[in-house]
């Protein structure tokens, strides 16, 4: 299933600009870049946009991506189709593809965090099939979020004491970690591989993950 979801993105740093080259010399940076990960399929980072900053992105965005919003904010996205407004929460997911052209603005009165999943290439082909798909052999646990050509969002949690069935991953994943749970913290962000294996959350609070897998 196709879902083109708009959805205000921020690209690397080196293609934005703001509004005057006077207002730039006393306003803040309109947004951070610090990468996570980098992989023959992806590049992971996080975009820290300033409140009320407009950042200019002059040659658009070559690449599709995945948006995970780390914080809740609102945003406006402006093209030669119009302006849009996204409200957004944290650990909202959004899927957006590639875009000539755009301004995009943090409206919200602090910074936002964007992790942008920047995908490097077109999937590899036809995709393997397993009996152990978690999302079969474990809904209580595994949803999908959507899906696309590109990737599929699972969001994944496990009550306290839980313990999930065993299952089989047959794509590479990178992983968000929405809360502190054991072995990883809040906004971690992992990539991980083909595995067959059974989780359990052993703490004693809800453990929330999103797991973007690559086909």
């Amino acid at each position: 299933m196709r879902h083109w979801v708009f959805a205000t993105a921020i690209v690397l740093a080196g293609v934005f600009a703001v509004g005057s080259q006077a207002d730039a010399q006393n306003a803040p940076a309109p947004a951070a870049i610090t990468q996570r990960l980098d992989s023959p399929q992806v590049r992971v980072y996080v975009a820290t946009l300033q409140p009320h900053t407009p950042s200019i992105s002059r040659a658009g965005h070559a690449t599709h991506r995945v948006l995970i919003y780390m914080d809740d904010g609102e945003m406006t996205r402006k093209d030669d189709a119009g302006t849009t407004t996204i409200k957004f929460k944290r650990g909202d997911v959004r899927w957006r593809p590639s875009s000539g052209p755009y301004t995009a603005e943090n409206i919200s009165d602090h910074p936002i965090r964007l992790l942008e999943i920047d995908l490097k290439g077109a999937p590899a082909g036809p995709l393997p099939v397993t009996k152990l798909d978690p999302v079969t052999v474990d809904p209580k646990h595994y949803k999908v979020d959507f899906e696309n050509e590109f990737v599929r969002v699972l969001r994944v949690q496990f009550g306290p004491g839980d313990k999930g069935a065993t299952h089989e991953h047959i794509l590479n994943r990178v992983v968000f970690y929405l809360n502190d749970q054991p072995n990883a913290k809040a906004d971690d962000v992992r990539m991980a591989g083909a595995a067959t294996h059974a989780e359990a959350n052993e703490s004693s609070q809800t453990a929330f993950r999103i797991a973007v897998e690559l086909k």
